[in-house]
């Protein structure tokens, strides 16, 4: 498994039209082969800070992903609505550890 958060700081006067922006791709993504989960998550802390937080089945999957036409025009759209550049951590995800 493949774990992406993905963070975005939004322009406060932005914010309504990346949401609107974003909801196609995490709709699209949501259908892609290897696609586990997509979800944008607000942070509780921060105003106009979100996170989205990807679970792909492999590496493979993401790659695909990434050279997808509803992920690339988002990317191609994307620093208009933000207020500091993306953050972005991937993790692989094992057996869980007890």
């Amino acid at each position: 498994m493949i774990l992406i958060h993905a963070g975005f700081q939004v322009q406060a006067d932005k914010e309504q039209s990346f949401l609107e922006e974003i909801r196609t791709l995490i709709t699209a993504s949501r259908t892609e082969n290897g696609n586990v989960s997509y979800d944008l998550m607000k942070d509780t802390e921060k105003d106009h800070v979100y996170t989205m937080v990807e679970v792909w089945q492999d590496m493979n999957s993401v790659e695909n992903q990434n050279k997808s036409d509803h992920f690339t025009s988002f990317v191609s759209k994307a620093s208009q609505y933000l207020a500091a550049p993306l953050s972005m951590k991937i993790y692989e995800g094992n057996e869980r550890i007890q």
